[in-house]
């Protein structure tokens, strides 16, 4: 397995990455915004699993930083069997103070960044003869929060892109699915829980946070061969809160 992560320095990203490592030996093409010493971290862990692992810096934002990213897994491994997007940010605003630079830096890096890694990997696994594309959604494309209106509408976007691209690719064995956690104790969720923590656990059917590593597994289990015939499905990791 050649697989390339995005959001791999920490939380679910760090999490996916180990799970590959752990599950499949796999030859890690690991990319981060701008965190090295905690990409670095990843690395070694990924690579005591015996995984080959390669750091790649890189904005998904910046159009031809995302554009380089899988021609450079290529020329390394050799080829490309699973892409994960998981690499995502937010930057949350009511709509009515919300710029138009905060719209397009979510959309820059959550929705074109995925599409420009889609669309640069699917000859690279035509030549493989199938793989697997999975992309990261969130529980928030159904179940808004206020203030998050970018970063709701860009996964809902991942979450339409990931069906369509799943019609286009299954005669020629390439998977496309999503997985959408809730509320997962990271970095990012961070402002989130400190803010209305209590409020929405309680929203939770199962009435706790998640963990990363319960993510991850999900997402092994996609790229691995066992899911050969699952293909434009969005999948929650949520507690039942997107139920």
């Amino acid at each position: 397995m050649i697989a390339i992560v995005t959001g791999a320095s920490r939380g679910i990203g760090r999490a996916i990455a180990t799970r590959l490592a752990r599950d499949h030996r796999a030859k890690l093409f690991l990319v981060y915004r701008s965190r090295h010493a905690e990409a670095e971290e990843v690395a070694t862990v990924c690579r005591a699993l015996g995984s080959e692992v390669h750091l790649q810096a890189a904005d998904l934002a910046d159009a031809a930083a995302a554009d380089a990213i899988v021609p450079a897994c290529v020329e390394l491994f050799g080829g490309l069997t699973v892409l994960v997007n998981n690499a995502g940010l937010t930057s949350d605003t009511l709509v009515a103070a919300m710029s138009d630079e905060e719209w397009l830096r979510v959309f820059d890096a959550n929705i074109h960044g995925v599409f420009r890694l889609c669309r640069a990997a699917v000859r690279p696994l035509l030549r493989n003869k199938g793989g697997r594309i999975i992309n990261l959604s969130s529980v928030s494309a159904r179940r808004p929060n206020r203030g998050q209106a970018n970063y709701v509408a860009s996964k809902g976007a991942i979450e339409g892109f990931t069906k369509a691209l799943a019609v286009e690719l299954a005669p020629k064995k390439i998977t496309v699915n999503a997985v959408a956690p809730g509320v997962i104790e990271t970095e990012m969720s961070q402002r989130v829980r400190d803010a209305a923590g209590t409020e929405i656990e309680a929203s939770i059917p199962m009435r706790r946070f998640g963990a990363a590593d319960e993510v991850a597994p999900l997402v092994s289990f996609l790229a691995g061969p066992d899911s050969g015939y699952i293909t434009g499905q969005i999948i929650g990791v949520d507690g039942g809160l997107g139920v």
